[in-house]
């Protein structure tokens, strides 16, 4: 695997956070249930029980990676000097060759999620992407094939709070 970027905006990093507190509150509840499931005795015809094991391992693995990624994050919280070009933090729309627009989002590997066009920093677009200005094109491979794509706006906030 991939060794992923440290950095998360300020947002995504308390949003582990709070999902960390939510995971530990969570497992005490499983862990009371599971408890209760047990005492009804033969567990291997048990699906509660069973259910409630596989649930407290998947939510482990979680709490335990949160706890281990977290100390490793750089929190991002201001925008960088140079506002005229693309780096982590970034709103970006860029225009392709038949017109379309598009508005991604650069931001930390922990926290990308496509269906808001957030990207990861370490993705091959973002990757594209970085240091580019104003009306400079690009071009990336993509799993559609190579685009070429033009830098139409770079932001720091949220297109619709400007």
């Amino acid at each position: 695997m991939a060794v992923k970027s440290p950095y998360i905006t300020s947002s995504g990093y308390q949003d582990l956070r709070k999902e960390l507190a939510q995971l530990w509150k969570k497992r005490r509840r499983v862990v009371k249930i599971l408890a209760a499931a047990a005492a009804e005795g033969d567990r291997s015809e048990n699906a509660e029980y069973i259910y409630r094991k596989k649930q407290l391992r998947e939510m482990d693995r979680r709490i335990r990676y949160l706890q281990k990624r977290l100390p490793e994050l750089k929190s991002i919280d201001n925008p960088p000097g140079e506002t005229g070009r693309i780096f982590f933090g970034a709103w970006v729309t860029l225009e392709d060759e038949s017109g379309r627009e598009v508005t991604y989002r650069i931001v930390g590997a922990d926290e990308f999620a496509p269906q808001k066009n957030w990207i990861s920093v370490d993705s091959p677009m973002a990757r594209a992407l970085l240091g580019k200005a104003l009306d400079e094109e690009i071009r990336v491979q993509t799993p559609s094939g190579k685009k070429e794509l033009l830098v139409l706006e770079i932001s720091y906030q949220h297109p619709l709070e400007e």
